[in-house]
């Protein structure tokens, strides 16, 4: 499978298991646990299996015990990381939502398996995120059957390590951080890096309205600021052997999706170094609203004001400012359906943060400098999409599910993010995010232009290059996020 190629296989039906650690429904030649079977139907893992198979990977032990599709990637004894989407453990109007809005335990079992045949059991398979901040990640690993995977790994002699990388997690009642914990985060630390010039940000012009995770602004902005663009990564990512990338296919409020370049804003230790939006509005420079209009000029001073109280005084400050956050939705509107924080099509702050992140990725080294700028130098990389229950609409924590029964596979981040785009009825070339990608500062992300693309499926009407795909009539139509409904749909 070369880095120009992407997998699109449609599974048997857009479902999961429900019983972990979710054990395939057979015992496949290649299968290190033949013992061990299912009792129901794993699509899943069928939609795994069948996408490295269509990948073409060793291909002349293809089903033989010695399968083993990811030897070109990496070897025994070699450390691997796995990132999956664990935003939430909760989704706002769905209990059983986390379905659609983190990365399935059985696709992270699936993709294991797998890795553990490459490294021969002598390795190390990190699972790893730093979720939404005022999230659970115990909460996340015990839905997902995490805690079951790694006790039925520990039974056969093989440790699987589950990663909480953030340094901090917050309490938040009605939107407003109550209670600040610290986390034991990466056990091998974090590494920072400065892309200077090379970062998307050069000439941006957002230096000092930056908004972070946090409600201390002036964090995030003495990481940009003076030529500097700093981020604070897992060492784990940047030292690993081979970096997989366990997205979920879904749409997301400041960046249009949330596929594969999206996903790695959770390497990192410190989400207050990341710019999400630029305070203010259009005409000066701002993309926190659409407009400025005297109601959004009064709740942008009066929210900076509440939070710089609640930083100040967390006891009296906090209590304030969740006081005001129940009345200022009934008089500024709900976010859910009034446009701000950078949820439109006009953030033009969010893809250039993860952009960076990628380049950082690819080329970072474990002392904070970069490999040459060439792709012979890069990371290997694989990323795997969950698209079997993927989410439109107001993603990413509360969208609804889209039945898309699709799994993508791919080398390259950009090639695999703009098929994502296709298939989900969007316009790669309208998304920011998969526009840029393609002619970043400093790093090349992409390996090839988009219309070098080779589609390889399962599904006949996805066969070919990226332009049949996309006049194929044959896709999805996902409904964007409110705040991009109109702006990214493909005309076709």
């Amino acid at each position: 499978m070369d880095e120009t190629s992407v997998i699109l296989h449609r599974a048997g039906a857009a479902r999961y298991p429900l019983t972990p650690p979710f054990h395939p429904a057979e015992a496949y030649p290649e299968y290190p646990f033949p013992g061990e079977v299912g009792r129901e139907d794993n699509h899943a893992y069928a939609a795994v299996r069948g996408a490295l198979l269509l990948a073409g990977l060793d291909d002349t032990h293809r089903g033989t015990p010695a399968w083993n599709p990811l030897r070109e990637f990496v070897g025994p004894g070699q450390f691997v990381v796995l990132k999956p989407n664990l935003i939430k453990e909760e989704h706002p109007r769905d209990q059983e939502g986390w379905t659609y809005t983190l990365t399935h335990g059985s696709i992270i079992r699936a993709v294991t398996d797998y890795v553990w045949k490459a490294i021969d059991g002598r390795g190390r398979i990190m699972i790893a995120d730093a979720p939404q901040t005022d999230s659970s990640f115990h909460r996340m690993v015990r839905l997902l059957g995490l805690d079951s995977l790694r006790d039925f790994y520990a039974a056969h002699g093989l440790p699987l390590e589950l990663v909480d990388l953030r340094r901090e997690e917050w309490l938040n009642r009605e939107g407003v951080i109550v209670e600040r914990g610290a986390r034991p985060g990466d056990p091998s630390g974090y590494v920072a890096f400065d892309l200077g010039s090379a970062s998307e940000f050069v000439g941006h012009g957002g230096a000092g309205r930056y908004y972070g995770a946090d409600y201390d602004e002036g964090e995030v902005n003495r990481h940009h600021d003076g030529g500097r663009h700093e981020y604070l990564i897992s060492a784990s990512v940047i030292r690993c052997d081979l970096f997989i990338n366990l997205p979920k296919l879904k749409t997301h409020k400041k960046a249009g999706i949330t596929v594969s370049l999206k996903n790695l804003v959770g390497v990192n230790g410190d989400k207050n170094w990341l710019p999400h939006h630029t305070v203010g509005y259009p005409e000066c420079g701002g993309d926190q609203y659409p407009a400025r209009t005297f109601r959004r000029h009064v709740e942008l001073h009066a929210t900076r004001l509440l939070r710089r109280a609640a930083l100040r005084s967390p006891s009296v400050g906090t209590w304030i400012l969740r006081k005001a956050r129940r009345s200022g939705a009934r008089v500024f509107g709900d976010t859910s359906k009034v446009v701000r924080s950078g949820n439109w099509h006009g953030n033009d702050t969010v893809w250039r943060m993860c952009l960076d992140l990628n380049k950082i990725v690819l080329y970072g080294n474990p002392d904070g400098t970069f490999r040459p700028p060439e792709r012979a130098n890069r990371k290997p990389y694989l990323s795997i999409v969950d698209g079997l229950i993927a989410g439109q609409g107001d993603g990413p924590v509360d969208p609804d599910p889209y039945p898309a029964g699709t799994l993508l596979l791919g080398r390259d981040p950009a090639l695999v993010d703009a098929v994502a785009a296709v298939v989900m009825g969007f316009d790669p070339g309208r998304i920011p995010i998969t526009s840029h990608v393609f002619t970043p500062r400093g790093f090349p992300i992409a390996s090839a232009p988009r219309d070098a693309t080779r589609c390889i499926s399962n599904h006949p009407p996805w066969r070919g290059s990226f332009d049949q795909l996309a006049a194929s009539p044959d896709r999805f139509r996902f409904r964007p996020h409110f705040g991009w409904v109109g702006r990214i749909e493909s005309a076709g």
